[in-house]
Formats: structure tokens, C-alpha cells, sequence
């Protein structure tokens, strides 16, 4: 099995395991709300800090498998050899915005949060642990670009 293939089976996995816990949260917010008549105080911040985790991690998954959003008419319009030359602009520009925003710009976060001691309100867990996902997303978002790029020069 290749280290891609390892990858994205670990990247699934988690995702699925952390949407199964943001639907268990959200049924029991919805169920201590409206059945027991008395919300629980983390559930909605917890649902939020869920959320937060699976759309990032959810982005470099879908960004490794090529399966985002994307304009690509441009690509389509265009011959073989302008694709590839394209498709090697479109993968250094993802390149370079994951490194400077998710992986520097997040772990610049991520370092503050801890260095400050800022914590949640209902959880009380460092907000470092929560946004700790953006250089995480940005080192896996980098990994499978650097994969798209040697793909695209080997062609």
C-alpha cells in the first residue's frame, strides 16, 4: 500500500469518526433541549470546535483526491501541454497558500492561544488543542500537492 493510499485511509477514518461524534452531540443537545428541557452547556461549542476540525481536515482530503470546488473551464478550453503547465500553477498556488496561511499563519495561532492560556468557555480545554487542525490541514494539503506537482512534471 502506498503512503498516498495509507494517508487517506487514516484521513477517512478520522473523519468519520469525528462526524459520528458531531452528529452524537448534536442528537443530544437536541434531546436534552427539547426532551429533558434542559440543554446541555458544552454541546453547542463542542459542536462548533467539531465542525471546525471536520471541514479543514474534510478540505485537504478532498484537495488530495481532487474532488473540490473548482473553475475549471479554462483547464477544459485548453490543449495538453497549456493543462499541465496550468495544473502546475493552480498546485504551486495551493502550494504556497497552504504553507504561508495554514501551516505558518495557524501555527502562529495555535502558538498564541497556548502561550496566552486562552481557554473555552463551556469546555475549558485550550483553544490551542482547537485550532491546532489548521497547520495539520496545511502540512496534508501540502503533501498532496507536492504529489500533484510530481505527477504533473512527469507527464
Amino acid at each position: 500500500m502506498k503512503i498516498l493510499d495509507k494517508v487517506n485511509r487514516i484521513l477517512e477514518i478520522v473523519l468519520i469518526f469525528l462526524t459520528s461524534i458531531l452528529v452524537l452531540d448534536v442528537l443530544w443537545q437536541v434531546f436534552s433541549r427539547y426532551v429533558l428541557s434542559s440543554p446541555s452547556s458544552f454541546t453547542d461549542e463542542l459542536a462548533g470546535y467539531l465542525l471546525i476540525w471536520v471541514s479543514l481536515l474534510g478540505a485537504a482530503y478532498v484537495a488530495g483526491k481532487r474532488e473540490h470546488l473548482a473553475i475549471d473551464i479554462l483547464l477544459q478550453k485548453s490543449g495538453p501541454e497549456r493543462q499541465r503547465i496550468l495544473r502546475i500553477l493552480i498546485q504551486s498556488v495551493i502550494l504556497g497558500f497552504s504553507a504561508t496561511v495554514l501551516v505558518i499563519g495557524g501555527s502562529w495561532l495555535v502558538y498564541t492561544r497556548f502561550y496566552l492560556g486562552v481557554r473555552s468557555a463551556a469546555l475549558q480545554i485550550p483553544l490551542g488543542y482547537v485550532y491546532i487542525v489548521l497547520p495539520i490541514s496545511g502540512l496534508l494539503i501540502i503533501f498532496y500537492s507536492i504529489g500533484h506537482l510530481k505527477e504533473a512534471f512527469k507527464k
